[in-house]
Formats: structure tokens, sequence, C-alpha cells
């Protein structure tokens, strides 16, 4: 059974943790805090979740998902993480994770600086743009006309397809939004962050297609 390790377990970690649950995957929870602050969530997951360190979730996921604080890039578990597919669904806030000059110049993307620190793992960007509650409740399965897509960027096309597969199994299609260098693209403040999934106060959310990301990634900006 494929398990998947999650560095950060908060609402977009917790979220992806639930849908993995329901989809029938083992999930590993870690946290900065410690196992035992994850053991409400656990309980609530049921059997097929388990809390442990970061480095003890990055062993033993088959996929490993980081939802982090852009400033904790330098906390990962790099050894543990060697060989893994991650998907990261970070986000870079200045205002919480403090300037970050290559981030501020745009000479790297956050999902680029998180690749340089961890060479060893192959980094797909991944529900970083999208509201955690909409993620939750747009889940659908495959053939619903009303499925959602979420885009997808990474320099490694075999693992690009193992996320796809992934976003496939817990209720998502993906669309392929190109390299961690245009990341860029799904970052906050793009017209594919937040918007075609509807307005927040609307937690049911609105169905995006295919066709509603790629128009919105073509319409991002410098």
């Amino acid at each position: 059974m494929t398990t998947v390790g999650l560095i950060g377990s908060g609402q977009i970690g917790g979220t992806v943790a639930r849908l993995s649950v329901a989809a029938g995957y083992q999930v590993v929870l870690s946290n900065s805090r410690g196992p035992e602050t994850l053991a409400d969530l656990v309980a609530d997951l049921g059997p097929l979740a388990r809390a442990a360190t970061p480095a003890e979730a990055a062993t033993a996921g088959d996929l490993v998902v980081i939802s982090v604080p852009v400033l904790a890039f330098g906390k990962m578990p790099g050894a543990a993480l060697d060989g893994r597919v991650t998907m990261d669904t970070c986000n870079y806030y200045p205002q919480r994770d403090g300037q970050i000059a290559e981030l501020d110049s745009g000479s790297l993307t956050s999902s680029a600086l998180l690749q340089r620190d961890l060479p060893g793992t192959a980094v797909v960007k991944v529900f970083n743009n999208i509201y955690y509650r909409h993620l939750l409740s747009l889940a659908r399965p495959a053939g619903d006309p009303s499925r959602s897509f979420l885009p997808i960027a990474g320099d490694d096309p075999a693992a690009k397809s193992a996320v796809a597969a992934f976003l496939d199994s817990i209720g998502y299609g993906a669309v392929d939004a190109g390299t961690l260098a245009g990341s860029w693209r799904q970052e906050p403040g793009t017209p594919v962050y937040g918007p075609p999934y509807g307005p927040f106060g609307n937690t049911a959310g609105t169905p995006a297609s295919a066709g509603t990301i790629r128009a919105a990634l073509a319409e991002a900006t410098r």
C-alpha cells in the first residue's frame, strides 16, 4: 500500500492527509512540535494514519508532502527525503517568512529554492493555489463533469506523472504548469491563486476545469 508522508500537518497538509485516507492511502503525519501534538488529528483520520517525526514521515512516505513556512525550508530532513517525490505546497509570504533576496528579486521561485536545498528529491509544486476548504469540498471522482484541476510544476517528468496519478486518486485532475523556474505563475497574487475555485466565503467552492486553470496560468505576469 502506498504511504503518504507529511511534513507539516496544518490546514493544507491536514486536508491532503484527509483526502489521502479517504482514497485508501496510509498517511504518516508530522510537524515541528512533536508527534504527540497530532493525536487528535490522527484519531480523527482513523487507523490508516499515524504520527511521527519529520524524518520518520519522510522515510515512510512513498510520496512526501511538504507544507511548512518557507522560512522552515532549512530544517527539512534532507537525507531522509533522498529519492522521494516531494509535493511542495508552500508559499512565500515575506510578512511571515522575512525577506529572502532571491525570492524578492525573482531569481528563484520558492519551489526552486526548496529543490536547491533538497537536491536528492524531485520537487513538484502543487496544492499551493487552493484554499484548504475548497481542496476538501471540490474533490470529485474521475469522469465527473464537475471535477476540478490543480496546476503542477516540476523539473522531473516522472515525478510530475506520479503526482498527477496521486491527484487523480484523491479527486483532482492535473494541469502541467511547466518547470520550477516557471512556478511563479501559480504563486500568491497570480490569477490561478484562489479565484478559479470561488471566494473563501463560499466553503463549497466552484469547480475549476482544466481550461479555466490553463487560462489563468496564461494570464500571469511579473
